[in-house]
């Protein structure tokens, strides 16, 4: 069996769609790699690219697209709702078949590496690929983002695990790391009051006592004049899409609004919708073999 593994690169550019294609362009430069989606979001002033392959194509590609990244995209002007260190902010790769977690940890070294090496830019190594624990986080590598980082990456014990003390002022601060399949879900409110979604945010997710394997931030969406709750679901198979999308529904009753819709960025695992549709369905003894597309991929 051929090993593939996934990479989902996150680019700190939602607006200028030349700079995105040309970034993108770096990926479908190279032999062996399939891109299966991308998608950009002008407030949050970000992209999500997910391609897979085998893992010497996958590496090449997403070397050549934080290359493309760094060329293009300067920091120091950057603004966005979303949390950011870097031109190519976060690097994460997720083994999909003959390849094991550790072996993808292996992968974000050896990227680690290249990125520090050939373009001096800090990298620090998150998730399963993280030295330290303090580090296996996202929110806590990222913490202060660009703007912070600049100089909190001088103190002790913050420094990067690859690359150089200082922050690349055009490029910035990158995270390479392993992960399982993760799912980014935003839900948007009937309200502009952004307050409100920090609160649900605090609400649902891990570090402040709630769901276990769920991130959460509040934020404000100037196209639509709403505020979102976006939502990283770290393991959709220990806390369930539609129980996230529950529990925000009540909570914000509490504050006397409403869910209008939610979204998916990027690509999600099949099994988590049809959890979903069991549960809003009440399906009883449903079973995967019940889905004509599993019969058309045998």
């Amino acid at each position: 069996m051929a090993k593939v593994v996934e990479c989902v690169p996150n680019f700190s550019e939602g607006r200028e769609l030349k700079v995105i294609e040309e970034i993108i362009g770096a990926i479908k430069a190279v032999k062996g790699v399939k891109l299966l989606d991308y998608s950009n979001d002008e407030s949050h002033n970000r992209s999500v690219v997910t391609f897979i392959g085998e893992p010497g194509p996958v590496k090449e590609a997403a070397f050549g697209a934080a290359k493309k990244a760094a060329e293009l995209i300067d920091m120091s002007k950057h603004e966005g709702g979303h949390p950011r260190m870097g031109a190519t902010d976060v690097i994460p790769f997720v083994p999909v078949a003959g390849i094991d977690m550790q072996e993808c940890v292996e992968i974000a070294n050896e990227v680690a590496q290249q990125l520090a090496g050939e373009l001096k830019i800090p990298v620090y190594l998150y998730e399963e690929a993280a030295k330290r624990p303090e580090r296996k986080n996202l929110s806590d590598v990222r913490r202060g983002q660009y703007e912070g980082l600049i100089e909190a990456i001088k103190e002790p014990g913050r420094e990067p695990d690859f690359g150089p003390a200082e922050v690349s002022l055009r490029a910035g601060v990158t995270a390479v790391g392993a992960r399982p399949p993760l799912i980014a879900y935003n839900i948007n409110l009937d309200t502009a009051d952004v307050e409100i979604a920090k609160k649900i945010a605090r609400t649902i997710r891990g570090s402040n006592g709630g769901f276990p394997t769920i991130k959460g931030l509040g934020i404000y969406i100037e196209e639509t004049g709403q505020a979102q709750v976006t939502i990283n679901v770290c393991d959709y198979k220990k806390v369930a899409l539609h129980r996230v999308f529950e529990l925000v529904k009540l909570e914000a009753a509490r504050y006397g609004v409403k869910v209008t819709d939610s979204e998916i960025v990027g690509l999600t695992p099949m099994e988590a919708l049809i959890d979903a549709a069991e549960f809003y369905l009440q399906l009883s003894g449903f079973e995967p073999g019940q889905i004509l597309e599993n019969h058309l991929l045998e």
